[in-house]
């Protein structure tokens, strides 16, 4: 084997790779949103859960790429892990039209088809609406390609004819249950070293098909590439919450248990699936004619996808039925961590940089916006609780940690603005270049309010150290009712950016709730100016008083501003 031969398997592989995630990449970027939406809203039960995930899956042509959004989905808050858990069944199932896809290309020359799809597809790359489709016929050809290479090598190699290959395989005893570990092993490691199942199928179907590697091994291969693949979830995980741990952790788990009982049945199963698609195990290169051999290990690729898709399939249907025992189990291997506080300051989401795709970045930047808005409202109980705080190390260790946080909600607005930044400059469809224009305004107005709590911890504190007089019991009455109408927006607040693009949510109730704020400071405003006047209490308190309470009324504004960020419009949820 020369090195143009092996750069050139190297380069097909390449191509492969490539168009497939070409393909993935423009799939999401013309239906990511609708994609991401229905995820998120059709799991209500444990088989509508894997019934949307075979779908996404099928459409994006990404397990990897579904698994990721689960996994975010549940770090979100927006999937509980028994639905999580369906879907990434689901995932695994779609997943399988990949195979059936390079059993197809390994199988017949499709390389004329190619140039014409590149020709359309520059085409339609220049033309700034249909953009989109292009790159995915450029996927597509690029995929295409790289099997017709790949097909084409591996037929110049003859590698069903060459010794060196022949004895090499022939020096592992088929029989041997040792022989099968060994080949599981090389699968999943092959799949982790190169990220992608799909060029590691399509070696083991060239392999296969030259009548180099023994079905028996290469069914082996596969069953170790669904344990590779199952690496990556993991990895995104590692950066996340607790139930995103485990739903990854799920995936493996589904995946090993698969592999398992497989093992137990081995044999019979996969004489069954050669049965189904007509291939002859027993047949030998020695007991019939070279065409006749030839046209028996063309079959294997179908053998391989067939496998696949039944592996899946029957691995689904005996766990659908124990997903609140897998949760269980999962639940009991990865426990919950206690929170602490340093870890606080660390980005949960995107501190791992960018994901595979511009549409599951997006995500990853929301997941990041929902926790901003939870540790603004955390941050505003620190004020509530300072304003009752006596002066003395209690009262300065809670006002040190409400510095920290404002340090925290700058830090924060930098990180994702810096990340969608980074986001922006893929390439995008219209609808997500506006939602990353509209995540840039949230993450200022969420910055703003963490702004304006650390102003009124300042102000409790400047009363605090400067004036010997006390709020009378009616302005603690005042501005304690004023700092619940400003919680209540808050937490509404937090649900708009939570579920406004999984449900409906009433937007009326934050809107009622910002006039209610305004017109509550425009009355205690002008009842200030009376008490003073009855020297009810002095001039300097009445201005404490007020600051707090006109920051208090800033902060609701701030929190209207964010609802009207996201664009989502009365009556309708459709997400920011």
């Amino acid at each position: 084997m020369d090195f143009t031969t092996i750069f050139t398997l190297l380069g097909s592989l390449a191509l492969l790779m490539y168009g497939m995630k070409t393909m993935s990449d423009a799939l999401q970027k013309m239906a990511g949103p609708q994609l991401r939406r229905i995820l998120g809203t059709m799991t209500t039960n444990r088989f509508t859960g894997m019934l949307t995930g075979v779908g996404v899956t099928a459409a994006v042509q990404s397990s990897t790429a579904t698994t990721v959004m689960t996994v975010s989905f549940v770090s979100a808050g927006l999937l509980s892990l028994a639905q999580a858990i369906s879907v990434i069944m689901g995932a695994n199932i779609g997943t399988t039209l990949t195979a059936w896809i390079i059993s197809a290309g390994a199988s017949f020359n499709v390389t004329m088809l190619v140039y014409p799809a590149f020709l359309a597809a520059i085409i339609l790359i220049y033309n700034k609406k249909r953009r989109t489709l292009g790159d995915f016929i450029f996927g597509v050809a690029f995929m295409f390609l790289g099997l017709g290479t790949l097909r084409q090598t591996g037929m110049d190699m003859n590698l069903g004819e060459n010794e060196d290959v022949l004895n090499f395989f022939s020096s592992f005893d088929p029989e041997s249950f040792t022989t099968t570990l060994l080949f599981l092993l090389i699968g999943g490691v092959l799949t982790m070293c190169v990220q992608s199942s799909a060029a590691v199928m399509a070696i083991t179907m060239i392999l296969c098909s030259s009548g180099a590697l023994p079905i028996h091994q290469g069914i082996a291969l596969v069953m170790g590439e669904n344990i590779g693949t199952t690496v990556t979830s993991n990895i995104v995980a590692l950066s996340a919450g607790t139930q995103a741990r485990r739903a990854a952790f799920a995936h493996m788990f589904f995946n090993f248990f698969g592999v398992i009982w497989i093992l137990l049945v081995f044999k019979p199963f996969v004489n069954m699936v050669c049965s189904m698609v007509g291939y002859d195990v027993t047949m030998t290169k020695e007991s019939v004619s070279t065409a006749a051999f030839a046209a028996n290990a063309a079959k294997l690729n179908f053998v391989l996808a067939a496998f696949h898709t039944c592996f899946n399939l029957i691995n689904t249907f005996i766990l659908i039925w124990f997903i609140p025992q897998i949760e269980k189990i999962v639940s009991s291997v990865i426990k919950q961590k206690p929170t602490i506080e340093d870890e606080e300051s660390r980005l949960n989401f995107v501190s791992a940089g960018l994901m595979q795709t511009p549409e599951l970045s997006i995500l990853n930047a929301k997941n990041e916006i929902v926790v901003f808005g939870e540790r603004c409202q955390k941050m505003f109980g620190f004020v509530q609780k300072l304003l009752h705080t006596e002066k003395g190390d209690d009262f300065n260790k809670l006002f040190s940690r409400i510095e920290k946080y404002e340090s925290i909600t700058d830090n924060m607005e930098i990180e994702i603005a810096h990340y969608l930044n980074q986001v922006s400059e893929g390439h995008l469809s219209l609808d997500s270049k506006t939602e990353i224009q509209r995540m840039l305004r949230v993450v200022s107005e969420m910055e703003s309010i963490g702004d304006a709590c650390y102003n009124l911890a300042r102000t409790i504190s400047r009363k605090r150290q400067h004036s010997q007089e006390d709020f009378t019991e009616k302005q603690y009455e005042h501005i304690h009712s004023m700092m619940m109408l400003d919680e209540d927006a808050l937490s509404q607040m937090n649900v708009v950016v939570k579920y406004g693009e999984q449900r409906y949510v009433d937007l009326n109730k934050s809107y009622n709730l910002e006039h209610e704020i305004n017109n509550y400071r425009t009355q205690l405003k002008n009842q200030n100016i009376l008490d003073i006047n009855n020297q009810l209490y002095d001039y300097q308190i009445g201005v404490y008083y007020m600051d707090i309470i006109a920051e208090c009324e800033k902060l609701g504004d701030y929190v209207i501003n964010v609802i009207e960020a996201t664009g989502i419009k009365e009556k309708k949820a459709n997400g920011f």
